[in-house]
């Protein structure tokens, strides 16, 4: 299928997508890239009869996107498939698990500046970042880690520093917004998901809180009368709240009542507000549940508990909300099949419409 930025490259707009997971993972991978496995991100990751037959790795696919002029913008992280196995991380220098993984020996990471010139640039880390100017940078690529960025919380301990996603939603939008024929931008908070995964309530909302950041910060940027904005999932997880808790209680505290005392379960120990139905804080043996306090649960690497015990939680299957506002906002009513979005955002656009004219 031809995407919806692939659609908007052949008539002139232009293109980005930024997320905090790698830059090759499933969601911004399927703004640019067509491929029979999602976790064929570098060609280390595929076999050799799918090499021999000619398929190029997500990676890859980036580089030498050929609807248009490519993606005008590309942040997240992902580094190591785009470098050479050969090639040691520049970040993380010594350290073989986090080095290049390209079997073919190609820079990619080069190969995008040579596609460019001059009006392109390569960042990996926040200093080279914050130093973009936006008003000469035409194509931009930043990787920030060998894999998935760090979480939200965690940035500030990360040595070599990272943008938050609203700041390379921002910076984003100051490059394609030069473009008079208009832009599509996708901004994903991808470790929301892996936080879930990891039955980390903390981080799964700290990172929900930055994409709501980076949510206000688009809608500082744009005007509403000719922007469309769409906010949505692909999925649920299996996170719940129970307990009637007081008002005000912490969301990540145990359950305390409106007498100010924790409320027990019938095995008379103390639960969180928040849990998970499955993943890693499930127990094997679930009648040595622990006595829990407050301020136990609210650290930042506490796993809430889980009825099921498995090595990753598991999603969900509830329906999502879709939050929009600007130009036919009005037609995200009821509930909608998810590639409904695609055909409201290529008619609100007019992306098709134009297209057909070519």
């Amino acid at each position: 299928m031809t995407t919806l930025w692939e659609m908007a490259e052949t008539i002139g707009m232009s293109t980005g997508a930024i997320t905090t997971a790698r830059m090759t993972h499933a969601t911004p991978g399927a703004t640019y890239a067509h491929i029979a496995n999602r976790d064929w991100e570098s060609d280390s990751h595929m076999p050799d009869d799918a090499l021999r037959a000619g398929c190029a790795d997500i990676a890859r696919q980036l580089v030498e996107m050929r609807y248009g002029d490519g993606l005008e913008v590309a942040l997240g992280g992902g580094r190591s498939n785009f470098l050479p196995a050969s090639v040691e991380d520049p970040e993380y220098p010594g350290n073989a698990k986090k080095s290049g993984k390209r079997r073919d020996g190609m820079d990619l990471t080069k190969a995008w500046t040579d596609r460019y010139g001059e009006t392109g640039a390569y960042v990996w880390n926040k200093a080279q970042f914050d130093a973009i100017d936006t008003t000469s940078t035409d194509h931009l690529l930043g990787l920030f880690e060998p894999s998935h960025m760090q979480y939200d919380v965690d940035r500030t301990a990360d040595k070599a520093g990272e943008p938050s996603l609203a700041e390379m939603a921002e910076k984003s939008i100051d490059i394609l917004s030069r473009n008079a024929e208009g832009y599509v931008l996708l901004v994903e908070g991808g470790r929301i998901d892996h936080a879930s995964h990891e039955s980390n309530a903390y981080r799964t909302l700290s990172d929900a809180a930055a994409m709501n950041e980076a949510v206000k910060a688009v809608l500082r940027k744009v005007d509403l009368n000719e922007t469309l904005i769409v906010v949505t999932g692909d999925h649920s997880h299996t996170l719940t709240i129970a307990g009637y808790a007081k008002r005000g209680n912490p969301i990540l505290g145990i359950s305390v009542g409106v007498d100010g005392e924790p409320i027990y379960g019938k095995d008379g120990k103390t639960y969180t507000t928040i849990g998970f139905a499955n993943g890693p804080g499930g127990s094997e043996k679930p009648q040595e549940r622990p006595m829990l306090t407050s301020e136990e649960t609210m650290k930042p690497d506490f796993g809430q508990h889980s009825l099921v015990p498995l090595n990753s939680e598991t999603h969900g299957g509830e329906d999502l909300g879709i939050y929009a506002a600007g130009p036919w906002a009005h037609l995200f009513q009821g509930t909608v099949e998810e590639n409904y979005i695609f055909h409201v955002m290529n008619f609100a656009s007019r992306i098709g419409e134009q297209l057909a004219k070519e």
